[in-house]
């Protein structure tokens, strides 16, 4: 599916909010509670290229147009555990995509994950543009979607495939195929 970034009135989206939640772990795996890390990232590329990347090591893209606000490792907290904001206006003219990562770090299947979501938002206007029912997603990451310009205007683009990654690396050999 893919859908042209304008709100309900027609205007272009230009600031855009990416969540990630999910509850802690509250089962215990031989008399300890075993910890949950997600992990939300933004790959940014030039047609297959990938040049930057924004995740729990580097919260910022290097145009400064894409941030991480935070890492949680726990998912403690309501609502949305990890965001990334991205700011349309400031992309380098270089990128033609950015795709929206989940992995899980501490390597637990995302099924096993109690309520994870991931969720794109209109940050103007705190619209839920889209969003995903992770828990149950086969595998330990997840390529949720991505922003592309193939004619100069940003559209989004729905992958919604479970992947085995624990680390956003991993997931770079999955994601050229769907560039």
């Amino acid at each position: 599916m893919t859908q042209p970034l304008r709100d309900e009135h027609g205007t272009e989206i230009v600031y855009l909010r990416f969540g990630l939640g999910w509850d802690p772990a509250r089962r215990k795996l031989w008399g300890k509670t075993s910890e949950i890390d997600l992990n939300i990232a933004a790959m940014l590329y030039s047609d297959t290229d990938l040049i930057d990347v924004v995740y729990h090591e580097q919260m910022l893209s290097t145009d400064t147009s894409v941030r991480l606000h935070g890492d949680n490792l726990t998912g403690e907290g309501p609502g949305d555990d990890e965001i990334i904001t991205v700011d349309l206006s400031r992309v380098q003219p270089a990128v033609t995509a950015i795709v929206f990562v989940v992995t899980c770090y501490t390597g637990q299947p995302l099924a096993r994950v109690e309520n994870a979501f991931c969720r794109m938002v209109n940050s103007a206007t705190a619209t839920e543009l889209t969003r995903y029912d992770i828990a149950t997603v086969s595998g330990t990451g997840f390529i949720m979607g991505g922003l592309f310009r193939p004619t100069g205007t940003w559209e989004f683009r729905e992958i919604n495939q479970g992947i085995a990654a624990k680390h956003p690396v991993e997931a770079t050999t999955e994601i050229p195929n769907h560039l």
